[in-house]
């Protein structure tokens, strides 16, 4: 134990500084999650730090009161929580919960902390399981299971759930399932652990775009969807009374002369709510674009090379001034600063070096 215990010790935080957990796939020498400590003054890491041993930890959420984080276990169909130490980063695992459906690969904490809402890609299902006050996690009150396909011949033969994203007023899930070409809405009864159809239950997307992630604007008035197979980003306004969704806009987040292979992977909003921002596998790339709210169009603003290759997850910090992007297949976690007037990204020199990351969650 001792060895931990140092680690923990060396995460110790400081008031200019952030602490981010890092999901990985364990597949080669990750063993987990691990945590670094993020200096807001100069864009600075420090030595990430094993925190967790725990399979595949692909995606990761904290508890609105960060009291608790949350993992799938993609290498099973386990949901894993744990309690959180944030002057430390340490974790301290609780009993795992079958999570419904085979390979869960993206999750969600509701606002009142009292549904965990996962998405399982493999098995086409999304599924709600009850929190307990002490952060455990019950029996799933919902599993819905999807049914269908699209056009891609490899891709969508059958459903693939790819993420949940909650409303700003918690009262609907919006799920994007790439296998089907939809955007389906939920309502969500926090007090039970269900969801049931929306009124407006789903909206298609072009054939073969492949809906992967989703991200509301801080007013909750407009909802991006990044297309995977497409590598397109769509704009759609809200309506938060329905929870449905209406078609607004559509752009590539490729540049037009780019002819490789590529893929998209994550989508984040900055706080003012101006820029948008998603992410190039192939092109190996982070797309900026400017949000217009009067019109619900969005402008491309340009590319930044994401400092590594299959950037697969990146998250702003909490003030929008920085981004930090995780390239998968180079091992490595790249920190760009933001533009505040633009939203351009400029690269700071350095970063850190992780094993297989593919989810960067800042805790504070």
């Amino acid at each position: 134990m001792r060895p931990l215990l140092f680690l923990f010790m060396s995460l110790t935080a400081t008031a200019t500084e952030h602490l981010i957990y890092v999901g990985t796939y364990t597949r080669t020498t990750s063993k987990g999650i691990y945590a670094v400590r993020f200096d807001d003054r100069t864009g600075a890491l420090g030595n990430p730090a094993l925190v967790a041993v725990t399979a595949n930890p692909s995606f990761l959420a904290l508890s609105p009161d960060r009291s608790h984080l949350y993992a799938v276990s993609e290498s099973s169909t386990m949901a894993v929580p744990f309690a959180t130490d944030l002057a430390t980063g340490r974790l301290t695992p609780l009993q795992a919960q079958d999570a419904g459906g085979k390979a869960p690969c993206h999750l969600v904490v509701d606002r009142t902390e009292r549904t965990l809402v996962l998405a399982h890609y493999h098995s086409g299902i999304v599924a709600a399981l009850p929190i307990a006050p002490d952060g455990t996690l019950g029996a799933p009150g919902s599993v819905i299971q999807h049914h269908g396909h699209s056009v891609h011949p490899t891709r969508q033969e059958t459903p693939h759930v790819h993420s949940v994203t909650l409303s700003p007023d918690n009262r609907f899930a919006i799920v994007c399932d790439l296998g089907l070409d939809r955007i389906f809405t939920y309502a969500l009864d926090p007090a039970t652990a269900t969801l049931t159809p929306g009124p407006v239950p789903f909206v298609a997307t072009a054939p073969g775009a492949g809906p992967r992630h989703a991200a509301f604007t801080p007013d909750g008035r407009h909802v991006f969807v990044i297309n995977e197979l497409a590598s397109t980003l769509g704009s759609y306004r809200y309506d938060a009374a329905t929870g449905a969704l209406s078609p607004v806009d559509t752009q590539s987040t490729l540049p037009a002369d780019f002819k490789g292979e590529s893929s998209t992977a994550e989508v984040r909003v900055h706080p003012n709510g101006r820029f948008v921002y998603g992410s190039n596998r192939g092109h190996d790339s982070i797309a900026v674009f400017v949000f217009d709210a009067a019109t619900g169009r969005l402008t491309p603003g340009g590319h930044t090379l994401s400092g590594g290759r299959h950037p697969r997850n990146f998250a702003l910090s909490p003030d929008g001034a920085w981004l930090v992007a995780a390239n998968q297949n180079s091992d490595t976690l790249k920190v760009f600063r933001v533009d505040p007037h633009h939203g351009r990204l400029t690269a700071i020199p350095g970063g850190a070096s992780v094993p297989l990351p593919v989810c960067v969650l800042f805790a504070n």
